[in-house]
């Protein structure tokens, strides 16, 4: 979605270049050379396209909030189609139902739904995120695999 409204603001005849020094930013390794190369091109692009450079100045921390994390996962978190798949088949199996009788019902089919997709993320070929790789990203450093198991 990001990239959609980055290019309406670039103008038909610029579009394929804006694109390319866009994506410049997301080759980085890391997070702070991303973000040295994001301002670089948001400075390149001034001149010419200011509200496109406004708006990568706006959009900046949370394009780039994918880049925090270990290089492993940035394949899977640098798009939101999965969670839009969830969310679109949250919103299909909620309408075959109707009319809730009351608000556990709800959280029940949410919840049931949820853990139907955690399951099927976790047996994938290619797993969408384990235990063990986001273990180390934890804000607690006490909290270790073995306390989340028990």
């Amino acid at each position: 979605h990001f990239m959609r409204n980055a290019l309406a603001r670039a103008g038909k005849s610029g579009r394929r270049v804006v694109s390319a020094f866009i994506a410049t930013a997301f080759a980085q390794d890391d997070a702070e050379a991303a973000k040295a190369q994001w301002r670089k091109v948001a400075d390149q692009l001034r001149p010419k396209l200011p509200k496109l450079a406004s708006f990568l100045d706006d959009a900046e921390t949370d394009v780039l909030a994918y880049m925090t994390f270990p290089p492993q996962h940035r394949t899977k978190l640098h798009s939101t189609n999965p969670i839009e798949r969830l969310n679109g088949e949250i919103k299909r199996r909620t309408e075959v139902v109707g009319i809730f009788p009351n608000e556990d019902a709800i959280v029940r089919l949410i919840g049931a739904i949820l853990l139907e997709q955690n399951d099927e993320w976790a047996v994938q070929r290619a797993r969408y995120m384990t235990l063990e790789t986001i273990a180390p990203l934890s804000d607690d450093p006490t909290v270790s695999l073995q306390a989340i198991a028990s």
